[in-house]
């Protein structure tokens, strides 16, 4: 999630504002290491990953959209996301993974109570699935690997950093008051810069050790500033939705960062991007 940025934290005679850092900064750290050490190990592990972060995203939005009745949804849904992985480890074809997705979807909504409720159990899963499939689809992929793996990781966490950084030195006008008042477009457009030259120098790491990305410097900083720029939409979305539900964060599960929602979900839509792309390729090939 892209920080907030442009204004200093609350401060108070038990928790001041270099604690919160130092708690945040502590909380990242730890979550960058796990994804690092998953992905360098791939298979199993890295998909039971993806799989605790997605069902807890699931219900981090379950709980957030008031979904009744609430712990049979998140049961049924989980459950659903638990078969997309083994599924997904096993290799099943692409028809039977989507088949299986469209019908845990229609029983989450067939079990939902209301149409509201029907549509955010349906929206939960689908958000939910995404950021369960698409990484580990990455991490085996013949033409993406660990390095695609490694470019979104750096793209994301490039643009998160910058962005809280750029936007507390130099402020300046909002990027979306509306929605996110603290965020600014000095924020977006350090988080942009620093997402492209991220992604570059991954590129540049991984070919002089020997990885081939599919494509050449220019198109993967023009990629870079798509999905830096998809980044920040996705935290938006995220505060738009919090803001809905009138909620601060998505969870308490992460000392610092909120909910796991909180944390990935400009992740999440680099993710829905490479989603897009996968399936492109998938058709054409």
């Amino acid at each position: 999630m892209v920080a907030n940025e442009g204004s200093s934290l609350p401060s108070s005679p038990k928790r001041g504002p270099s604690k919160e850092l130092t708690t945040r900064v502590l909380s990242a750290l730890v979550m960058i290491a796990l994804a690092l050490l998953t992905a360098y190990l791939g298979g199993w592990a890295f998909a039971l990953f993806w799989l605790a972060a997605g069902i807890a995203m699931m219900v981090e939005w379950t709980d957030m959209t008031g979904v009744e009745p609430r712990r049979p949804v998140q049961a049924l849904l989980s459950a659903g996301l638990v078969v997309l992985t083994l599924l997904l480890i096993a290799n099943a074809g692409l028809g039977l993974s989507a088949a299986v997705m469209l019908g845990f979807l229609a029983a989450g909504a067939l079990l939902a109570r209301g149409e509201e409720g029907k549509r955010w159990a349906s929206l939960g899963f689908a958000y939910a699935a995404v950021i369960v499939l698409v990484p580990p689809l990455v991490r085996e992929h013949p033409d993406f690997g660990i390095l695609g793996l490694l470019w979104m990781f750096a793209v994301v966490w490039a643009t998160d950093i910058a962005a809280y950084f750029t936007g507390r030195a130099f402020g300046g006008p909002k990027l979306c008051p509306s929605i996110s008042p603290k965020k600014t477009w000095s924020g977006f457009i350090g988080g942009v810069v620093a997402a492209t030259l991220g992604g570059l120098l991954v590129a540049w790491i991984g070919r002089r050790f020997g990885a081939h990305p599919p494509v050449g410097y220019p198109a993967l900083a023009a990629l870079a500033v798509v999905a830096s720029i998809a980044s920040q939409i996705g935290d938006l979305g995220e505060s738009a939705l919090k803001r809905h539900c009138q909620v601060k964060d998505s969870s308490h599960l992460i000392p610092g960062h909120g909910g796991v929602m909180d944390r990935l979900d400009g992740f999440w839509a680099v993710c829905l991007i490479v989603a897009a792309v996968l399936l492109a390729l998938h058709f054409t090939a």
